[in-house]
């Protein structure tokens, strides 16, 4: 028998980055950072050159014969990750750094096994030529096997504008959104009223070695009318996915500080019509009423269509805004 070995590579002119996928395994050579490492405070004053390599595995065998991204983990996004950790925190150890890359790449796409290997370029010391760094190689923790733990790439894609702080995660579930922001420093508070649910999140939380997560089991629906009261101007960041209450819209506003970001996300009407789903269709939002119920507001981004989401096997039809409380 004869064995065909085929290799795709890609070579971004931009960064300068080799990229190669054979069968399951994705390689990113060569991604250039400029962070704030050392083990001095002098040495973290200043910012060093960094490289970083990655070979993961994903379930990407899809992509090979339908030649879409969303069959496979979309590089540029996962080097936009790295980058993001790495050039807006400051790390004493390599390790450190390594090791919290490894905890948000995981949280944040459905990787299998990571091998990573970090290192500085220029380091400050004597009679060396070469670099210093650190490999490390890690499978995917237990607990967050599924895709359904990866975060809405509509989350991802804002990461960036989210002001430093607090989080209130509402309706969390299982906690996809609160892992993936409390891995990118953020301090996270999940609410749900379901405690099998918070339990898992807890879990995986703890696995993970994510200590800034606190969870509270509130039922948002036990008074229809009058919904339960989430603080007064707590939270820099508050999100809200796939949930819909219609009279906890001044609680949402009420409760973040200003100057802070409220990330929405839920069905639209069109989703129930084309799908039939969710079943009941009040718990869709109609075409343009998000941006009524944050009347007040400032909108920093609104769309309406059809967007694709890890937890779902299809496309669905959504609304997404960001919008800012007024300082």
């Amino acid at each position: 028998s004869l064995l065909f070995l085929i290799f795709l590579i890609k070579y971004d002119t931009v960064s300068g980055i080799y990229m190669k996928k054979n069968n399951n395994t994705i390689i990113i050579q060569g991604i250039q950072l400029s962070a704030h490492c050392g083990v001095s405070e002098a040495e973290r004053t200043c910012r060093q050159a960094l490289l970083v390599d990655l070979h993961f595995r994903c379930p990407n065998q899809s992509a090979f014969y339908s030649d879409s991204l969303s069959d496979t983990v979309d590089y540029g996004a996962v080097i936009s990750q790295v980058r993001n950790i790495a050039e807006h925190k400051t790390f004493a150890l390599l390790e450190s750094l390594a090791e919290q890359l490894c905890r948000v790449l995981f949280l944040t796409f459905p990787i299998t096994h990571l091998k990573l290997w970090v290192r500085k370029v220029n380091p400050p010391l004597e009679r060396l030529q070469g670099s210093v760094g650190v490999q490390v190689n890690r499978t995917r923790p237990t607990q967050i096997q599924s895709e359904a733990f990866i975060p809405s790439p509509f989350l991802r894609s804002q990461l960036p504008r989210l002001p430093a702080g607090t989080v209130l995660d509402v309706a969390a579930g299982k906690g996809r959104h609160s892992l993936f922001l409390a891995a990118n420093q953020f301090s996270v508070h999940a609410i749900d009223r379901d405690p099998g649910a918070l339990s898992v999140l807890e879990a995986q939380a703890q696995q993970a070695g994510i200590k800034s997560l606190t969870t509270q089991i509130m039922d948002l629906e036990q008074d229809p009318l009058h919904p339960p009261d989430l603080g007064h101007e707590c939270y820099e960041v508050i999100v809200v996915f796939f949930y819909l209450h219609r009279p906890l819209f001044p609680k949402l506003i009420q409760a973040l500080k200003p100057g802070g970001m409220l990330l929405y996300e839920t069905f639209l009407i069109d989703n129930h019509h084309l799908h039939q789903h969710p079943h009941r269709k009040e718990f869709c939002l109609e075409r343009n009423e998000l941006l009524h119920l944050l009347h007040g507001l400032r909108i920093l981004h609104y769309e309406e269509g059809d967007h694709g989401d890890p937890a779902s096997s299809q496309k669905v039809i959504t609304t997404r805004m960001v919008a800012q409380k007024p300082i």
